[in-house]
């Protein structure tokens, strides 16, 4: 529903753009959705990427990243700049009462915005602040053709409780508030983070001056991340916090330190000692030190 609405919006405003769709092959309406989608490129004269994937298990948090790498693979071989998604004002509710329901402060509550740099393209979300149904009117009065998933009605998915029995509803009696109170909430967060942090970079190492404060530290640690293609989850943001120096998904080392945050690719390399100990004078995180060598970084000199 919301990505018809988008796709149209995009043509009336003479915006270029290609699109891209991903099948999970895990409901059978997903045939008439790909159908749809090849009608319109062959109608509109659009390039079609269509990424097929089979799950044995559907989940929300492994549809995001499949869907995302398959996005950065298409964005990465045809030299795209701009990555636009469909999510809409109800879907930034959904956030905000999920990360409220899980205990989140200012940074955590306004994580879903209209511009987000990432490592080698934008992300841009145009709907951001239109109502689901904003976007079904303008549909209905457009005659527009349009999917319903039937699996957003499954409560079983953690999104669809919220969206069911919170977020729906309090935005079908408070929009214009809510709507006000969002700008709010961003202007105060620029506000906390105006002038930013000096985060320094060598090859896929990052590095940056602790700001005394974990949360805000994290945000910073997710900015990177997500720069880079990838999205912490809730439980991976808890063990940063608790443990300080860790690997999350196999791929990437994050290690909080007194006065320095670091991260990099997570590396196993035989390093000799002589190196070893100058990282331990330099006060350089263990799991960060193979990822150093390996690069021959600055930071410590072999």
């Amino acid at each position: 529903m919301d990505s018809s609405a988008l796709f149209h919006i995009l043509v009336e405003n003479n915006i270029a753009f290609d699109f891209a769709i991903v099948n999970y092959n895990f409901r059978e309406q997903s045939k008439d959705e790909i159908a749809y989608a090849k009608d319109l490129a062959k109608n509109f004269e659009k390039a079609l990427y269509i990424g097929e994937v089979s799950m044995e298990k559907f989940s929300e948090n492994g549809a995001r990243e499949i869907r995302y790498k398959f996005f950065e693979n298409v964005i990465n071989a045809h030299f795209y700049n701009n990555l636009i998604t469909a999510h809409q004002l109800n879907d930034k509710m959904e956030w905000f009462f999920m990360q409220f329901a899980k205990g989140a402060g200012l940074l955590e509550l306004t994580g879903m915005t209209e511009f987000e740099n990432r490592e080698k393209y934008r992300l841009l979300r145009p709907l951001i602040d239109i109502s689901k149904n904003e976007i079904l009117e303008y549909l209905t009065k457009k005659k527009i053709k349009y999917f319903i998933d039937a699996s957003n009605f499954d409560e079983k998915y953690r999104r669809n409780y919220f969206r069911h029995n919170f977020s729906n509803r309090f935005l079908d009696e408070f929009e214009n508030g809510i709507k006000n109170s969002f700008r709010y909430l961003e202007d105060d967060q620029a506000l906390i983070l105006k002038g930013g942090i000096n985060i320094e970079r060598e090859k896929e190492l990052f590095y940056f001056q602790s700001l005394g404060n974990d949360r805000v530290n994290l945000f910073y640690i997710d900015k990177i991340l997500k720069r880079v293609g990838y999205v912490l989850s809730a439980k991976q943001r808890d063990g940063i916090l608790k443990d300080r120096e860790v690997v999350v998904g196999g791929e990437w080392v994050i290690a909080i330190m007194d006065k320095e945050i670091y991260i990099s690719p997570y590396k196993y390399t035989t390093m000799p000692k002589t190196f070893k100990e100058k990282c331990r004078l330099a006060k350089i995180p263990r799991l960060i030190r193979p990822y150093l060598f390996d690069i021959k970084s600055k930071i410590c000199i072999y």
